[in-house]
């Protein structure tokens, strides 16, 4: 029940009369759903042009609200949250928490991952165990995102990627920060791009070229068990594709 140790996440807590208003104007996904009680939210932060950041989990534990980020892009995002701030009561300070995750039965306080429930659920507070679970191969099962890998600063885009499917963009709650191209992209425009599962026969570095009759395609990223994720242009992705000496299919 204590799962495994998330090592690369940080936690902050965010506290101050307008901590939630203050993240609801600047994220994608409604946090003001956290005000009825503990929960967990996925969301991102978005360039002005509706590109992708940053994305995290605004948690209510109960007790407080933090934000559970991954390692490599804590302190930046925390800066660019702080320089929106003004004079909002709002305060964002690292913890000496631990995340762990696991899947099956949960430890008392730990909530559901709100992604896709083949992520099991994340706990905040002792320190999960080593590692044990393939999340590799849980995301390319299901075809989810994982920061810095699929999920590209100041060039993915939310609805490219899979976060409406994966419940961390709103399209009912009020402004935020890249909103308005994000309503654009669903509202009045068909996807063409994006990310897909495919069967890929050999393997390629993440990031690989992907191409078809000469043409490029996408790009190939987290591959396991003879699966991948890559971002697709859907018009060509009708075939064999190649990335590297890997042989790749739409599935």
């Amino acid at each position: 029940m204590l799962g495994e140790a998330a090592t690369d996440r940080r936690v902050y807590a965010v506290t101050g009369a307008d901590a939630l208003p203050f993240l609801q104007g600047m994220l994608s996904n409604d946090v003001l759903k956290l005000q009825k009680g503990p929960g967990i939210v996925w969301a991102a932060l978005l360039t002005p042009q509706g590109k992708y950041l940053a994305d995290f989990f605004v948690v209510n534990t109960g007790e407080r609200l933090l934000i559970d980020i991954k390692a490599d892009i804590a302190e930046a995002t925390v800066r660019r949250l702080t320089m929106y701030k003004l004079r909002a009561d709002v305060q964002i300070a690292p913890t000496d928490l631990s995340v762990s995750r696991g899947l099956g039965l949960a430890p008392p306080g730990a909530l559901p991952d709100p992604r896709h429930e083949a992520l099991g659920w994340r706990g905040y507070g002792a320190a999960g165990g080593p590692p044990e679970i393939d999340w590799e191969a849980i995301r390319v099962a299901e075809c989810i995102p994982e920061t810095g890998i699929e999920l590209i600063p100041d060039d993915s885009y939310l609805l490219e990627t899979g976060f409406e499917r994966l419940h961390g963009v709103d399209f009912r709650k009020g402004c935020y920060v890249g909103q308005e191209v994000t309503a654009r992209m669903k509202h009045k425009t068909e996807l063409r791009k994006g990310l897909a599962r495919v069967s890929v026969d050999g393997s390629a570095p993440v990031g690989t070229e992907i191409v078809a009759e000469g043409k490029p395609v996408g790009t190939l990223y987290t591959q396991s068990g003879g699966h991948g994720i890559a971002y697709l242009r859907f018009d060509r992705a009708t075939g064999e594709m190649r990335a590297g000496d890997a042989v790749l299919r739409l599935v």
